[in-house]
């Protein structure tokens, strides 16, 4: 291969590698509106209702109807004990409630946990309302350390009449574990 070959070849190399970069970035950019649109198709709700807190009904709490809200966890491949205080309540729309989940972290060493929330079905999602919720931040946990984590709710008044069941669920993930996993360790 002559001089020249190489030159072109090098300069193919280049661009090739910027356009991956470019690419990369580009992609990169787009997570976060490809985010927020995941979130809404799930029931989750966009970022801005997950850290805005909701505030009680200035009507109050329609005493005439009850909801069931079930609460659920799964840790899906990490070492902690994770679980609800409770199975499930009677809510009354506009009302404020507090319940908690119990996490314990088995892994032995130091670790940092966070919780996606659900809301099922998915009509009802926009209808749930945290006021304070340990999945807003990451929970940092010591080796065997122990917690009680708050969820503050509300079931807004305006649930559509046919929903009398709402489940919140919680995947409490190990996100170190997780970054170890896709190769990019925390330090």
């Amino acid at each position: 291969m002559d001089q020249e070959q190489k030159r072109r070849s090098h300069r193919r190399l280049a661009g090739r590698l910027a356009l991956m970069a470019a690419g990369s970035f580009a992609f990169g950019y787009a997570l976060v509106p490809l985010y927020d649109v995941f979130c809404q198709v799930v029931g989750i709700g966009t970022r801005d209702q997950l850290t805005q807190a909701a505030t009680a009904s200035t009507s109050g709490p329609d005493l005439t109807r009850s909801i069931t809200v079930e609460f659920v966890a799964s840790n899906p491949g990490a070492a902690w004990e994770f679980r609800p205080a409770v199975a499930s309540m009677q809510v009354h729309p506009g009302k404020l409630y507090e319940t908690t989940y119990h996490a314990r972290n088995l892994s032995g060493r130091e670790t940092v946990g966070q919780a996606v929330p659900s809301v099922s079905p998915t009509r009802a999602a926009r209808y749930f309302q945290k006021t304070e919720c340990f999945c807003f931040t990451p929970q940092h946990f010591a080796a065997d350390e122990t917690k009680e984590m708050p969820v503050r709710f509300i079931v807004d008044r305006d649930l559509p009449a046919g929903v009398d069941r709402v489940t919140l669920s919680y995947a409490f993930f190990d996100t170190e574990r997780l970054a170890q996993a896709a190769g990019t360790t925390k330090r």
